[in-house]
Order: structure tokens, then C-alpha cells, then sequence
């Protein structure tokens, strides 16, 4: 038995001076009209980053009493593994329906802070504190210049997954950069610098948004509204909580998520359509198309250049125009799965990318601490 995406929705994004729940119910209420289903449906619920309690606060919040929940705390590849443990959870017939959702007001409610690390009682707070880094900027500044350093590039290889993104942003009217015009290399090289290598135009938006998820068996989707999307296949890894830890800042265990998603998903990367990847910071993309296999180890640099990523390129990535250009609400793992569904449903207008089947969306957590892959199919592929 096999789960079905058969809701999408996103909810307000940029400065909307809504409270964070809000935006989650939002979210919700589209994602279910979206599958013509009610509040009533669901007995699954998934979410994070909304007080100490996700899922009680927000099911309380909806008005729901589910019999299923989950409220892991991964950052932002926490809803890739909802993804996995809704499947499970479906096929094992604990639940029907499964709402993943996720709200943040952290543009409106000023909250989002560079001081670090994120946590002061750590025990890898001693080793890190001293050197004032920010928080997560120096983390994957430090990766960043380790990346060019091994592998010989200059600052334009990060400067063009911003350039990209861009591009893709400009065709997407519900992109918080979608009026802002063409971004250059030139410009990104040129911006300030936060954290070296990483200029502010290497670095994701800070936005409010939200938005939602609703699953159900690949059974009950024949009789849903919309065209089911299915989950083929899932996969996660965990590392390092701080930078102190990893033997090696590229190592991230990225690799073993997607290699986990491919195998149980029975494709690989060749078979993707479209792609989406996290992209918290422009080192995070290059790491991420090595991690899925898109490229060899250390060849994003060169694979991204000559517009490859850009809309009209080779590789459709990030078409929402990404946590760089489309918003960041904090935790951008839910987005890159609405984008996947609605890549695969034919719904994106001018950025579509024609005839898209498969999909993969992977999201990283933390600093490269966490990551989970997704594999999405419009009809059973394999």
C-alpha cells in the first residue's frame, strides 16, 4: 500500500503580521479544499516549530483530535521525514488522513537572530562560542570555504545557484522576490559580505508563510478531487550538531539519505524530472546535487555554470525560486514538497517544466546536521 499526496497548499508569505498559527490553519484549510476534503477528515497530523508542543498546539488550534501525530524536531528536513512516517503510518492503517503542516511569523514578530550557537548549553557550545560565529551563517561559511578550497573554485560558482533562483522567482508571482528584477553574478560577489565567502545574496530570505500537506492511501486518492502524487520513495540520515564535531565539514550524511530514497524508491537521479533542494545558503545546493548524485563529488561548481540550473536548462531545480528568492519562513523542507506536487500536477504557469513526471525534494536541518529525501511520482513509475 502506498501513500498519495492529494492536498497542496501554501499560505501567505512575506511580512504578513499574522501570528504563526494562523498561518499554519491557513495553510491547512487551502491544503484540504485543495483535496476536497474537511477538517473533520483528518485523524494525522504533523508539524513543528510552533511552541513546545507542534502538533497539540496545533490540533488544538484546528479544533482536530487525531490519533496519530508527530512533532519531530529536525529543522528544516523535518517535513521530509513527516513524508516518511505519514507512509508509514497509512500503511500500517493507524490513520486515513495525514495533514503535514507548518506556519512562522518570524519576519513579522522580528525573531530571527544571527547570534549563535542556537543553543548555549550544548557541550559544543564551549568550542564554538569563544569565535563568535553566526548563527547558522559562519557554520556554512566554514563549509563554503572549505568546498572552494578543495575543489579549486572561485565565489562565482556559489553566486550562480543565487542567480538561478532568481530567474526562476521572476516567473513565479507568489515569489517574495518576483518584482526585484534580474540578480547577476556581479551583484551577488558584490553585496555585503555576512559571512566569508557567504555575501547577504548567498543567504535565504527571511519571510513569514506556511502552508500544508494532505496524504492519504494511493487507494482512497482514485476518489479524491485532485491528481494523486505518490510517494515512491524516503530516506534520512543524522550527523553533527554543531561544526566542532564532523571530521570532515562536506560529509554531512546527506549522500546516505538520498541513497536510502533512491533504493527504496527503485530510480535514481537520472530519472528525475524536477528537482528540489534545499537551499538555506548557496554551499547548501552544491553539496545537496553531489549528495543525490546529480554530479560527482566535486563537480556542482562546474555543473551549475552556463545556466544549467536557470529556467530553459537542463536541470529543472528549485523552480519555486527557493529559499533565495521565493521566501524562507524559517524551516523551507514543506515548500520544496508543495512545488514537487504542483510541478507534477502541471499547476506552476510559466515556470512549468513540460511533461514532469518524477520529482525529488531533500531538506537539510540544522547546520548540514540533518537531511531526508523524498521521491514523488505522478503515477507509479517504476
Amino acid at each position: 500500500m502506498t501513500a498519495a499526496i492529494v492536498g497542496a497548499a501554501t499560505s501567505d508569505l512575506g511580512v504578513t503580521g499574522r501570528p504563526a498559527l494562523a498561518l499554519l490553519a491557513q495553510g491547512v484549510t487551502r491544503a484540504l479544499a485543495d483535496a476536497g476534503l474537511a477538517l473533520a477528515d483528518v485523524d494525522g497530523l504533523a508539524t513543528a516549530g510552533i511552541g513546545r508542543f507542534p502538533a497539540l498546539q496545533a490540533a488544538d488550534y484546528l479544533g482536530i483530535r487525531p490519533v496519530w501525530t508527530d512533532s519531530t524536531s529536525a529543522g528544516g528536513s523535518a517535513f521530509e521525514m513527516f513524508v516518511a512516517r505519514a507512509a508509514q503510518a497509512l500503511a500500517d492503517g493507524q490513520c486515513r488522513t495525514v495533514v503535514i503542516a507548518y506556519g512562522s511569523d518570524q519576519r513579522s514578530a522580528r525573531r530571527r537572530s544571527l547570534t549563535g550557537p542556537a543553543d548555549p548549553t550544548v557541550p559544543e557550545a564551549q568550542f564554538e562560542a569563544p569565535a563568535g560565529p553566526l548563527y547558522p551563517a559562519s557554520h556554512y561559511a566554514m563549509a563554503a570555504r572549505r568546498y572552494l578550497h578543495r575543489h579549486g573554485y572561485g565565489r562565482e560558482a556559489l553566486a550562480e545557484v543565487a542567480v538561478a533562483a532568481r530567474a526562476w522567482a521572476l516567473l513565479n508571482p507568489d515569489a517574495h522576490r518576483y518584482a526585484a528584477g534580474p540578480l547577476t553574478v556581479a551583484q551577488v560577489l558584490s553585496a555585503p559580505v555576512l559571512s566569508s565567502p557567504l555575501t547577504t545574496a548567498d543567504c535565504c530570505l527571511v519571510t513569514d508563510g506556511g502552508g500544508a500537506l494532505v496524504l492519504t492511501t494511493a487507494e482512497r486518492a482514485r476518489d479524491l478531487r485532485r491528481p494523486a502524487v505518490h510517494v515512491l520513495g524516503y530516506g534520512e540520515a543524522t550527523g553533527h550538531t554543531g561544526m566542532a564535531g564532523p571530521d570532515d565539514l562536506l560529509d554531512s550524511g546527506a549522500r546516505a539519505a538520498a541513497d536510502r530514497a533512491w533504493a527504496r524508491a527503485g530510480l535514481g537521479p537520472a530519472d528525475m524530472d524536477v528537482v528540489q533542494i534545499y537551499d538555506s545558503f548557496t554551499i547548501t545546493t552544491l553539496l545537496s546535487l553531489e549528495a543525490l548524485g546529480l554530479c560527482g563529488e566535486g563537480e556542482a561548481g562546474a555543473f551549475v555554470a552556463e545556466g544549467r540550473i536557470r529556467p530553459g536548462g537542463a536541470l529543472p531545480l528549485n523552480t519555486s525560486g527557493g529559499g533565495l528568492s521565493y521566501g524562507h519562513p524559517g524551516m523551507f523542507g514543506l515548500f520544496l514538497l508543495v512545488e514537487a506536487v504542483r510541478q507534477l500536477r502541471g499547476e506552476c504557469g510559466a515556470r512549468q517544466v513540460p511533461g514532469a513526471r518524477t520529482a525529488v525534494a531533500h531538506g537539510t536541518g540544522g547546520i548540514l546536521s540533518s537531511h531526508a529525501t523524498v521521491v514523488l511520482a505522478r503515477e507509479d513509475v517504476r
